[in-house]
């Protein structure tokens, strides 16, 4: 009996030993390993910084880099631990396609950022407007863009969604028309009005002198005559021109006595 427990003993010692130190060595090279992919990671996207690789591309790349390596050293630790590597593979590769059924709109999202990244209609910086969202480009990762909106917020979208929809570019041309529209009563004179909406668009430093500034008459209305006023400047400077314009084209046309109409009806009783 005690020779039959010290053996069992022995067996269970052994296992621990041989097992146990192929269990330590591999959290060794695990955590040493993840270590060598973050460095490898941040060297790889210095070298590209070095070559000034789009911005969009270094974020994309860095991405994969980083996934493909962890895939590998699993695959490295999982045959440290005795695993054999062909079935482990086999296994993983079964799992993946499952995830993959389940996880359609994923592969979707990262075909989405490659037709991205091959097309280029945006690169990080653009201001874009798409899936309902304005915002600047701030990343272009493997599954989704990031927008920064002028209100601050960040809008995160599934690339497949933005690569299969509208997407409206407004700094591919470099310069952006700033549309307004300015109201002024029948009354007023035309020529007087476009001469003061004229000047003010002209006097400010961020409206481009090409294409030039344009101001005229765009509609007749029930109630005013619409004067269309459209300066052009480069896009990060849009809302500051157009916030410019609408204030101070509103104090000088105060200024030269040209009325301002709004909304009103003339009611007559008839006896």
């Amino acid at each position: 009996m005690n020779e039959k427990f010290s053996e069992y003993a022995e067996q269970v010692y052994n296992l621990v030993i041989t097992h146990g130190i192929k269990v330590i060595t591999a959290i060794i090279v695990l955590i040493v390993g993840l270590w060598i992919i973050k460095v490898v990671t941040q060297r790889t996207n210095k070298v590209m910084e070095k070559r000034e690789l789009n911005v969009s591309v270094r974020g994309f790349l860095r991405s994969l880099i980083n996934i493909l390596l962890k895939v590998m050293l699993l695959i490295s630790i999982a045959k440290m631990v005795g695993i054999e590597t062909t079935s482990f593979i086999a296994v993983l590769g079964a799992a993946g396609l499952a995830v993959g059924m389940a996880m359609q709109g994923t592969l979707g999202n990262f075909a989405g950022g490659v037709m991205i990244l091959i097309f280029k209609p945006f690169k990080v910086g653009d201001l874009i407007e798409s899936q309902g969202h304005l915002g600047t480009v701030k990343e272009i990762h493997i599954f989704v863009t990031i927008l920064l909106t002028p209100e601050n917020k960040t809008v995160i979208l599934p690339n497949a969604a933005v690569s299969n929809g509208d997407i409206v570019n407004y700094t591919t041309e470099g310069v952006i028309r700033v549309d307004m529209l300015f109201g002024i009563s029948y009354g007023s004179n035309i020529k007087d009005a476009k001469n003061v909406l004229q000047k003010i668009i002209e006097g400010h430093p961020k409206v481009l002198k090409d294409p030039a500034p344009f101001v005229g008459v765009k509609e007749l209305a029930d109630s005013s005559v619409n004067l269309a006023v459209r300066p052009y400047t480069k896009p990060q400077d849009y809302w500051e021109v157009y916030f410019y314009v609408y204030e101070e084209g509103k104090l000088a046309l105060d200024k030269a006595g040209i009325t301002i109409p709004f909304p009103q009806v003339d009611v007559h009783m008839a006896k």
